[in-house]
């Protein structure tokens, strides 16, 4: 157990802002002293006025939120980043193949999030002979997007399931208030509602601010049982039942693992655990909040099945589901067998990837431990058919779903649907600051600072997230279309072609075979 530790990190922040504020109604008098004084120092006036105006005026917009929390300072990341050749940057992390993440697609998560123009100059910005360089096969008969179906969804619910949920290919993948702000979990979950897409609440529970605006949430339920926990630290059928009959409530998800920390229980900092996060985590405020390695309602395969069922009958018959980062592919079988053996099914599975992002995680488990999300997509969707499951369970996958390819390769190897994390917080604000664990953001997106979250406007962001999810979908079907498709589930493995060799190419039903 790591030791307890109170963070001062809070007051820090809010320190640095007024300081701001203060430094700059000092230089305001100071410049109106020393005209009042030396009746010459007019030149003052010229060269102080400017940045005055602009401070004042980046402190009440609401667009930008690095600008409204650091006034005129803010501007220097604009001025870099302008600086600099747009298409030389690129993203911290590393995707899965172990090449940095494009500029482009940060590019394209922005401008598709702010409605302008996302194509890009000067064609193709990969190297095309690289193994691991991967397209989609068109067809000369290529159909209009026009025509096809501009919002496809999908039906999640099992015969057992009374009811049902009609669910976006795109959503928005697990995120927890505490490790996001108030107004970034506002401004997701308003997002969703404009869009009619889904938001998954993370394990931290379901909070006022999940409620607030009426978006469709997936609610889940993690090892911490944070919402409908019990005084000792396990599952409470009366507060599950109580919070799950809220009506933006659509689908509970039981968190069994996630990609960026499989086997490794949620990590809550205690510069994030303010008293409102810990009243409705039901646990103590200032603290660093640990959540166990694995569940206490259920002990194997079979405990789980009956845990979904309980869960079913609680719910009133909402899709019940699980997710899962795939370690040891026999414990996947076990959980199959356990289905047949019980009559139990899950109405939905999620396959989150060892790629995955979180806001803190040990860097070995990040980094080493979980299997990527093609090979484990892939292998849940062949054991599912194998064992004659898949009909009636719907596969949702997570891990770095970014563009609208993405979502079609996904498709392509297994999935029904998909979730985004990262591209979903970089529509609403968030710039790669990878302060997400100290409670720093400069943005308000990953803090629990009242002084940093402010300058996340909640009705421009959320907008922000609409545009994005309705331009990404659309993307994936121009991508339908040009591949001669009518429907994205028409996909399958043969039409996404990989270079996996220097003069070598094979698409991914000779990489991962279909069983029959």
């Amino acid at each position: 157990m790591l030791p307890q530790r109170k963070s001062y990190q809070l007051h820090t922040m809010q320190a640095r802002y007024w300081f701001i504020v203060i430094a700059t109604i000092l230089i305001v008098a100071i410049a109106l002293m020393a005209s009042y004084l030396w009746h010459g120092a007019w030149w003052l006036y010229i060269l102080i006025g400017p940045f005055v105006l602009l401070g004042i005026y980046d402190m009440i917009q609401a667009k930008h939120a690095i600008t409204r929390n650091f006034p005129v300072l803010g501007h220097m990341r604009y001025v870099f980043e302008a600086i600099r050749p747009e298409m030389m940057q690129y993203f911290v992390e590393n995707d899965s193949d172990g090449r940095p993440f494009h500029r482009i697609y940060r590019s394209m998560i922005y401008q598709r999030a702010k409605h302008v123009n996302d194509t890009a100059p000067f064609g193709t910005q990969m190297n095309v002979y690289r193994a691991g360089y991967e397209w989609l096969e068109h067809s000369i008969y290529a159909n209009s997007a026009s025509d096809l179906e501009a919002d496809p969804r999908i039906l999640i619910g099992g015969p057992h399931c009374k009811q049902p949920y009609s669910s976006s290919l795109l959503n928005i993948s697990a995120m927890s208030f505490g490790s996001l702000s108030k107004n970034a979990v506002m401004a997701l979950n308003l997002g969703a509602k404009q869009g009619n897409f889904a938001h998954n609440t993370g394990e931290g529970g379901v909070s006022p601010y999940h409620l607030r605006h009426g978006g469709d949430l997936i609610w889940q339920v993690g090892t911490g049982y944070f919402g409908c926990r019990s005084s000792t630290g396990g599952f409470s059928e009366k507060l599950f039942e109580t919070a799950v009959a809220a009506p933006s409530i659509k689908m509970v998800e039981i968190k069994l693992s996630q990609g960026a920390k499989p086997g490794h229980g949620g990590i809550l900092p205690a510069s994030k655990n303010t008293p409102e996060i810990a009243a409705i985590r039901g646990v103590q405020p200032h603290r660093d909040v640990l959540s166990p390695p694995t569940h206490s309602a259920f002990k194997d395969a079979e405990g789980l099945m009956h845990f979904v069922q309980k869960l079913r009958e609680l719910s009133g018959g909402k899709p019940i589901g699980f997710k899962l980062c795939i370690g040891k592919r026999q414990e996947f079988d076990d959980l199959c067998d356990a289905m047949i053996s019980t009559g139990i099914q899950p109405d939905f599975i999620t396959i989150d990837g060892g790629e995955g992002g979180t806001g803190a995680a040990p860097v070995e488990f990040s980094n080493h431990l979980g299997m990527p999300l093609r090979d484990g997509l892939t292998y849940a969707d062949d054991t599912l058919k194998k064992k004659g499951l898949r009909k009636d369970i719907r596969i949702i996958c997570a891990g770095k779903i970014v563009s609208g390819f993405h979502l079609a390769r996904a498709l392509a190897l297994g999935a029904d649907g998909c979730n985004s994390a990262r591209a979903m917080m970089m529509a609403v604000g968030c710039i790669q600051a990878l302060r997400c664990n100290n409670n720093t953001c400069p943005t308000g997106v990953a803090t629990q600072n009242p002084a940093l979250m402010r300058g996340l406007n909640v009705e421009d962001k959320a907008l922000r997230a609409a545009n994005y999810h309705t331009a990404t979908v659309h993307s994936l079907m121009e991508l339908i279309a040009a591949a001669g498709l009518s429907s994205p589930h028409d996909l399958n493995r043969s039409h996404i072609q990989r270079r996996v060799g220097q003069h070598k190419v094979a698409n991914y039903g000779e990489i991962y075979p279909e069983v029959e």
